[in-house]
């Protein structure tokens, strides 16, 4: 059995959309779905029992084993970059994930973990080192903190624990995410909506629309993910970005080309610069793009997608109804 926390989540879900496609459907999914709107990016999906996370959480702390366990793909996690409650953050975050952590080692299950790209701060270097990590949340700092923890433990650890440190991830089933969902939703949406975009001025030296940012395809987060599970000798940190920063506008641009190649009209859309909000500046990343090296030394040699190739296919997903 494969056990997705956050299974019903964005990454998770799209997760299970992968074992599926290799034919496992014997997967234990955890989540909370308080927000139920969640549930509809598994009603595509085969899982063999889906558990709430308190439940499951209770159960693994009396150290239950839920049976043959090949794998743990943990990706629950308040992922609201926003959020301020540090209790709520380090609850949720640093001491579920310890927890999981401390009982997939004790079993030896491999355990394949969600990270963030937040934890370099604002850069520039984005490479797997302490010396570059900054995180300017609690969001950040809650993923930051379990990293250091794992690293103080590596050497004692004989089954596989893999943190991926995800950079802009977009694609399907991010639609409940809400404000947290990915540029290339918003896009599609305003366009829906106006047939006009809305980007940031410039900032840090950025004209604007310039500011760039490694966008990941979801799929290609999931290749990763599934890569490792092939890989159960391969541990430690990882980056999953393309290793190449696009701009915001490249995005806007694809989106654009997109929505006049369907409507066969070349003059539809536009782009609008709106003024950098006051509250963001010396907390946004004008700049983020994956040292892929260690990822690719691991053994990793599959290509990324890149903004043109990743935004078509989603939105031809997003309009595939």
């Amino acid at each position: 059995m494969m056990i997705v926390t956050g299974g019903a989540g964005f990454i998770g879900s799209n997760i299970v959309q992968g074992l599926n496609a290799r034919g496992i459907s014997d997967i234990l999914v955890v989540d909370d779905l308080s927000d139920g709107r969640k549930c509809l990016n598994l009603s595509d999906a085969d899982i063999h029992d889906y558990l709430d996370k308190g439940d499951f959480l209770a159960r693994v702390e009396k150290g239950e084993t839920f049976g043959n366990i090949e794998a743990v793909f943990h990706e629950g996690a308040c992922s609201t970059t926003t959020e301020w409650d540090g209790r709520l953050m380090m609850k949720v975050n640093f001491e579920y994930t310890k927890a999981m952590f401390s009982w997939c080692a004790e079993r030896k299950i491999p355990f394949i973990y969600a990270s963030s790209a937040a934890v370099y701060g604002m850069g520039p270097t984005f490479r797997e080192a302490r010396e570059f990590e900054r995180p300017l949340n609690v969001y950040a700092y809650s993923k930051f903190l379990f990293d250091c923890h794992l690293r103080t433990c590596m050497r004692g650890i004989s089954s596989q624990v893999a943190g991926l440190r995800y950079f802009n991830v977009y694609g399907p089933r991010e639609q409940h995410k809400g404000a947290m969902a990915s540029v290339a939703f918003h896009m599609d949406a305003q366009l829906q909506n106006s047939g006009r975009l809305r980007l940031f001025e410039g900032s840090d030296g950025y004209g604007p629309g310039e500011q760039r940012r490694d966008f990941v395809h979801v799929d290609d987060v999931v290749a990763v993910n599934l890569w490792l599970l092939d890989n159960p000798q391969v541990s430690g940190i990882f980056n999953v970005g393309t290793g190449r920063a696009q701009s915001f506008n490249d995005i806007a641009r694809a989106a654009i080309d997109w929505y006049r190649d369907q409507r066969g009209d070349h003059s539809f859309g536009g782009i609008d610069y709106i003024p950098f909000p006051e509250h963001l500046k010396g907390r946004y990343q004008s700049f983020t793009e994956a040292d892929l090296s260690a990822l690719r030394a691991a053994g990793f040699v599959r290509p990324f997608m890149d903004v043109a190739t990743g935004v078509v296919r989603y939105l031809d997903w997003l309009c595939r109804d």
